[in-house]
């Protein structure tokens, strides 16, 4: 009887459904939900991002489940949510069936909304939406779509699919229209493919009290402004939400008498009913009541915030009210027009102020889910303190933090919208945000891979590649070790003669295994190195493995020389992102690593990178972040790379990531790796260092001295790695830094030109010799001490007539300023006693002059640092070395020898050099690379004191 009901339950005796607008673990385990349907007629249940953020954010009591999934795997941030809200979903919709099944599909629903992040993206909400509804799998589950332009399209798809649809963020009549009519058309799809419509359910989701609020501003504003009638503007108070919905009704009445309507209802459609949505008031001036007791009627639903049930439960007024006064409701919407108010441009700016706000709110939800996955998780993914060195960056950062929230840019990155960088082709580049999921989906294939390798009996493993295929490959051997019961790594990445025969020398060609590693599989070097050593394996084939990308010309070599294996890299990932992907697994399982343990380690840090991680918890965006943010602001564009002992080659394989992705178009970070240290107070304001801790392996004096660059003030990023087995996650955070780093920059962060263009410098000049037999002539601006000096004329006319090697090497390193760096680029062998004389030439450099400096071996920088020096800033004063070679190693198949492809390669890169305004001198060693940088270094000694 009604008149025993309490006002609350009064509300269906007149047609209109309570919901309630909230939902919580302990609502649901405590029976309370129950008890809102048995004793108050509650028929439905909404939940947003803010609800669930309050929920899990704000209690424990998720959290026996948080650690319970946990304890099973690391899921990322999204998922884990999602994880979380369904089970709730899932529940209140168990809960609801019994009055689902009484009003016959009617009432009885529970809603979950699709990401707030897709509201303006219709097929991605299409998808979601799609999703959600099959996970959940309940038959009186609602999802919720927002009733924007793209949203209205996705409504009506999904109505056609069969979907229970519940339409959000709805202000306008023409908004409520559009929606109406979506509604209509997906039932009209769904019985023009002859399939039941009796089933589907939907509720348009009227906002009533932002309206009241934003009217409010405005009428304040007006009054203060002395503009138009006061007395007027204070009538619009509180009653022009009312007089919406209360048009808004009309237009519902109007549609369910359309004859498309009535067709639709014959058979067996039930109408969208309007639901008020906001329905709590914003103004402590208004009735608590007001938008309920105003607003009832007929196949209508009102959801209500806990606060707004209990007290109409407590005081409510209950009468058919949605129709009285229409006169008066009208007027209202006269006045607020005469006024100078645009109801359109409120209810315009309201659905951009909307969208935004559910995006704030699923921000807030996943950063509560994120701080909760820290609590019960036990692994160290995101272990990572930034020291900036002065408020003033700090604060820049966290500006830029804010705007990568609140602009969504993160998620742009991860959908590889290629407008966050240069909107030129960076959309095709970004498999590798990717590949560790799908790798560890496919890591079978290298569990039988590296079953073959030790069944195999090798004892070697020769890796043949260059840059990208072969830097990942080289830390993770060095990172690991030689494992017991595996065979040696090897790796050749230099077309040096002596290198080439060093490899050679250092292996059992019949028990070794070659892994021929090119992308395009066209790249020089590679290629030859195959050459070289299958003429010396036998051409046995059986001992050769490839890792090309499909379709590749080194794919059909292999397969016409019997190749033992094929292994495909994937092509929208680039050489220098490709180390998580088959280029560094193959190698990686060759040697005994566990890849698929290594691969589930990485992917945690993958999951504290991805899109749905609040940006200011984000470890690799706030590595990218404070990278680009001190490079364009502060020109701090030297990042000083230090790693612990146990993970030193980490530094080689970033200077590529970094230099060959963010050098160029005059700008870019330049990696500054393995540096002879100098007093923290001497270094200039160029730098940023970067500190890639060992938690077991971490050096005191190491650790000593980045703290006392802290205290001098400069920015350092300090990263805790917990084990070798977490390197892979070091991989990842600098790849999403990087890619980060090169949207500030404004530039393309997976393109390589001037890399390109050396190539091509060296594809003339084999060319040339293939023609002639060698290379062409060049003339030396200086001779003596068993040395060569080579410069392109303009760089020649700042030497004049030096008399010494000393002489021309002082002019050469005057012209270092302030905020320039020197790079030595070695075109020698790669061997401990050469690379010991090398760093002592880089310190005298660095001591005397007190910039950064480099050093590469080339050409294996080429494909590395060699972007960087040739496309980034003009700051570099080059010195390139070169030398005669005692001996030389044939290439099979050509007519020259690697000691003319390394000399073509070398001139390639000084070109290029001389060609963008770069200040480079060649040193040419005419007497051997061992007396020749005692005579270096003497010389470097002399101009320098």
């Amino acid at each position: 009887m009604s008149e025993t009901k309490n006002p609350l339950a009064q509300l269906n005796d007149h047609g209109q459904s309570p919901w309630l607008d909230f939902v919580s673990r302990s609502l649901l385990e405590s029976g309370e939900l129950v008890k809102l349907i048995e004793r108050d007629g509650v028929r439905g249940v909404t939940s947003n991002p803010s609800i669930f953020e309050k929920a899990i954010g704000q209690s424990t009591e998720y959290d026996p489940q948080l650690k319970e999934t946990l304890d099973r795997g690391d899921l990322d941030i999204s998922t884990l949510y999602e994880t979380l809200a369904i089970t709730d979903i899932s529940h209140a919709a168990d809960q609801l069936y019994p009055v689902w099944e009484q009003t016959k599909g009617q009432d009885g629903y529970i809603s979950l909304e699709v990401s707030p992040y897709l509201a303006l993206r219709t097929q991605d909400t299409i998808d979601e939406a799609r999703r959600l509804w099959q996970t959940v799998d309940k038959p009186n589950l609602m999802i919720k779509v927002p009733g924007t332009e793209a949203g209205v399209p996705a409504i009506e798809t999904l109505i056609a699919d069969g979907i229970n649809i519940n339409v959000t963020l709805l202000f306008s009549l023409k908004a409520y229209d559009a929606v109406a009519w979506a509604y209509i058309k997906g039932l009209e799809a769904r019985v023009a493919k002859g399939e039941d419509i009796s089933h589907i359910a939907s509720v348009a989701s009227f906002f009533v009290s932002r309206i009241d609020a934003s009217v409010e501003k405005e009428v304040e504003r007006k009054l203060k402004a002395g503009e138009g009638d006061a007395d007027v503007l204070r009538s619009l108070q509180g009653k022009v939400a009312i007089a919406n919905a209360k048009m808004a009704y009309q237009h519902y009445k109007k549609l369910i008498a359309d004859p498309r309507w009535k067709a639709l209802e014959a058979k067996g459609a039930h109408p969208q009913r309007l639901l008020w949505a906001s329905t709590g008031v914003k103004s402590k001036d208004l009735p608590d009541t007001l938008y309920v007791e105003t607003l009832i009627g007929a196949n209508t639903v009102n959801t209500m915030p806990p606060a707004t049930m209990d007290a109409t439960r407590d005081h409510g007024k209950i009468a058919t009210t949605i129709e009285d006064d229409l006169e008066a409701a009208q007027k209202t919407l006269h006045d607020l027009a005469a006024q100078g108010i645009s109801l359109d441009q409120i209810t315009t700016d309201l659905v951009v102020d909307g969208v935004q706000r559910f995006a704030d709110d699923a921000d807030k939800l996943y950063g509560a889910v994120a701080q909760r996955r820290a609590q019960f998780f036990d692994g160290e993914a995101t272990r990572s303190v930034i020291s900036f060195g002065s408020d003033a960056l700090k604060k820049d950062v966290e500006t830029e933090t804010e705007t990568w929230r609140h602009d969504g840019l993160i998620r742009a990155l991860w959908r590889g919208e290629k407008t966050l960088w240069t909107n030129a082709d960076e959309d095709k580049w970004i498999g590798w945000l990717h590949i560790v999921e799908q790798e560890l989906a496919d890591a079978a294939t290298l569990t039988r891979f590296a079953q073959h390798v030790q069944e195999g009996g090798y004892t070697d493993v020769v890796l043949l590649g260059m840059g990208g295929s072969s830097l990942g490959p080289e830390v993770l051997s060095k990172t690991f070790g030689q494992r017991s019961g595996w065979p040696i790594f090897h790796m050749l990445d230099s077309t040096d003669p002596a290198q080439v025969k060093a490899i050679r020398d250092a292996v059992a060609l019949p028990t070794t295994l070659f892994i021929v590693s090119s992308k395009s599989g066209s790249t020089l070097e590679p290629n030859i190195f195959k050459q070289y050593f299958y003429e010396a394996a036998g051409k046995n084939g059986r001992h050769f493995v490839a890792v090309t990308d499909p379709g590749s010309h080194m794919e059909e070599v292999a397969r016409q020389d019997g190749f033992a294996d094929i292994f495909h890299g994937v092509k929208s990932i680039g050489g220098r992102y490709s180390v998580l992907s088959k280029f560094g697994l193959v190698p990686a399982a060759a040697i005994g690593i566990d890849v698929p343990a290594f691969l589930s380690k990485t992917l945690e840090m993958v999951h504290a990178c991805g899109p749905y991680a609040p940006p200011a918890q984000n470890p690799g965006l706030q590595l990218g972040l404070a990278l680009g943010v001190a490079a364009t602001k502060y020109k701090r564009d030297k990042v000083t790379l230090i790693a612990s002992p146990g993970i030193a080659d980490i530094g080689a394989w970033l200077e590529q990531l970094l230099a060959e992705s963010t050098g160029k178009q005059g700008k870019g970070l330049i990696p500054v790796a393995d540096e002879p240290r100098l007093d923290p107070t001497a270094y200039g304001n160029d730098r940023f260092f970067a500190y890639i801790a060992l938690k077991d392996g971490e050096d005191a004096e190491q650790a000593a001295f980045v703290a006392a660059l802290e205290k001098a003030g400069h920015p350092v990023a300090r990263l805790t790695v917990p084990s070798t087995l977490h390197i892979g996650q070091e991989f990842f955070r600098w790849e999403i830094a990087t890619a980060v780093a090169g949207a500030i920059l404004d530039i393309n962060p997976f393109d390589q030109p001037d890399v390109e263009a050396s190539k091509i410098k060296t594809r003339e000049l084999t060319a040339s010799v293939e023609k002639t037999g060698s290379l062409p002539e060049e003339k030396p601006f200086f001779t003596g001490e068993g040395i060569a000096l080579y410069a392109d004329p303009r760089n020649a006319a700042a030497f004049g007539t030096p008399t010494s090697l000393a002489a021309a090497l002082k002019i050469h390193f005057d012209r270092i300023g302030s905020g320039d760096y020197a790079a030595l680029l070695a075109y020698i062998e790669r061997t401990e006693a050469h690379e010991a004389a090398m760093q002592d030439i880089r310190a005298q450099i660095l001591n005397a002059k007190h910039v950064a400096t480099c050093l590469g071996f080339g050409p294996r920088f080429l494909h590395s640092t060699g972007q960087a020096y040739k496309g980034g800033p003009n700051s570099g004063v080059f010195l390139q070395i070169t030398t005669e070679d005692a001996q030389d190693q044939p290439v099979p198949g050509q007519s020259y020898g690697f000691s003319i492809v390394k000399a073509a390669q070398a001139r390639g890169d000084f070109d290029v050099l001389a060609e963008r305004g770069r200040r480079a001198l060649r040193v040419h060693f005419t007497s051997g690379v061992e007396s020749g940088l005692t005579t270096l270094a003497d010389a470097v000694r002399q101009a320098l004191s």
